[in-house]
C-alpha cells in the first residue's frame, strides 16, 4: 500500500512540476505588471475615463469605456467605488456598464495569466471580453436610456490601501497583497490540473467538451458558475482541458461565465443593482457566453 502511494505521489509531482514550470512565469509577470499598473497607472487610467465624457462620442463611447475597464487593475470591489465617483461626476450609465462589465471579466494581471493558454485562446478571451463590455453598454443605452441602471446611494466606500508615501514600498506591498490573494488559488489550480491529468481519461473529457461542441459549450458555461474562484487558479485547469479536447468555444464560455458569476463579483455587483437589474445582468452574461461559444466553435 505504501509503495502504491509513493508511486502515485511521484506521478502527481511529475505532472505538478511540469505544469508549474509552464505557467509560473505568467503568474509572476502578471502579479508584477498588475501591481505596477495599480501603483503607477491606475489614476491615469481613471482620469482618462473621466476625460472621455467631455468628448462628443455618443454611442461610440462604450468602446473606450470597455477598453479602459480591462486596463483597470482593480478588483470588482475596487472598481465599484471608482464607478460611483464617475457617476457623481456625470458619467453616463451605458459607459459605466461597459467599463464595469469588461472590468469584471478581465484585468491586466489575468490577461497575462491567459497568455499561458496559447495565442488563439488569449486573443479569444481578450476580444470576447471587450465585445461583452461594449454590448452591455449598448443594452443599457437602448433599454435604460430614460431611467437609471445603477444605484450607488447605499454604497459604503472602502479605504485606499495604496497610501504609503514611499513609491517602492507601495509597489512591494501591492505585490505582496497580490501574491496573498492569488498564490493559494494558483497552486490549488495546478494540483487539480495534475490530478485531472493523472486520473481523468482524455476520451471522457473530449466527449463532454470537445466532440459534442454544442453540448460542450452549454456544459462549460454551466460549470463556470460554481467552479470559478480565482482567475489564476483556473488557468492550469483550462490549459489541461484544452489539451484534452475542450473546444475553444467551450473554453470561451467558461472564461465569461466564470469571472462574471464569481461569488465575490456577484456580491459586489448586487450592491449597485436592484433585483431586476441583477437578474438582467446574470441572464445577459450566460446568454452572451453561450452565443459566443457557439459562434467560435462554428467559425474555427
Amino acid at each position: 500500500m505504501l509503495e502504491i502511494l509513493q508511486r502515485e505521489f511521484i506521478y502527481l509531482w511529475y505532472y505538478f512540476s511540469i505544469l508549474f514550470n509552464q505557467i509560473v512565469i505568467y503568474w509572476v509577470l502578471g502579479i508584477f505588471l498588475g501591481s505596477v499598473i495599480s501603483v503607477f497607472g491606475k489614476e491615469k487610467i481613471h482620469r482618462l475615463f473621466v476625460s472621455i465624457q467631455n468628448k462628443r462620442l455618443g454611442v461610440f463611447g462604450v468602446v473606450p469605456a470597455s477598453l479602459l475597464g480591462i486596463a483597470s487593475p482593480l478588483c470588482m470591489y475596487g472598481t465599484i467605488p471608482i464607478a460611483a465617483s464617475f457617476s457623481e461626476k456625470g458619467m453616463r450609465d451605458d459607459w459605466l456598464a461597459a467599463f464595469m462589465m469588461s472590468s469584471i471579466l478581465l484585468n491586466p494581471q489575468l490577461l497575462i495569466y491567459s497568455a499561458a493558454l496559447g495565442r488563439t485562446a488569449f486573443l479569444i478571451r481578450l476580444v470576447s471580453c471587450i465585445v461583452c463590455g461594449i454590448l452591455a453598454g449598448l443594452c443599457v443605452r437602448l433599454f435604460f436610456r430614460d431611467k437609471g441602471f445603477f444605484n450607488f446611494s447605499t454604497l459604503v466606500l472602502p479605504g485606499n490601501r495604496d497610501t504609503d508615501p514611499n513609491m517602492l514600498m507601495r509597489l512591494l506591498k501591492n505585490i505582496w497583497r497580490n501574491i496573498r490573494a492569488t498564490g493559494g488559488y494558483f497552486f490549488i489550480g495546478i494540483v487539480l490540473a495534475a490530478l485531472f491529468q493523472r486520473y481523468v481519461s482524455p476520451d471522457i473529457f473530449a466527449g463532454l467538451f470537445g466532440s459534442q461542441r454544442g453540448f460542450g459549450v452549454l456544459m462549460a458555461a454551466t460549470v463556470g458558475v460554481p467552479l470559478y474562484v480565482c482567475g489564476g487558479g483556473t488557468i492550469p485547469l483550462l490549459l489541461e482541458w484544452l489539451r484534452h479536447g475542450m473546444s475553444l468555444g467551450a473554453a470561451a464560455a467558461f472564461m465569461i461565465t466564470g469571472p462574471a458569476t464569481k461569488i465575490t463579483n456577484l456580491g459586489a455587483v448586487k450592491i449597485v443593482l436592484g433585483k431586476r437589474q441583477f437578474s438582467i445582468y446574470l441572464a445577459y452574461t450566460i446568454l452572451f457566453a453561450i452565443v459566443t461559444g457557439f459562434f467560435i466553435d462554428i467559425s474555427l
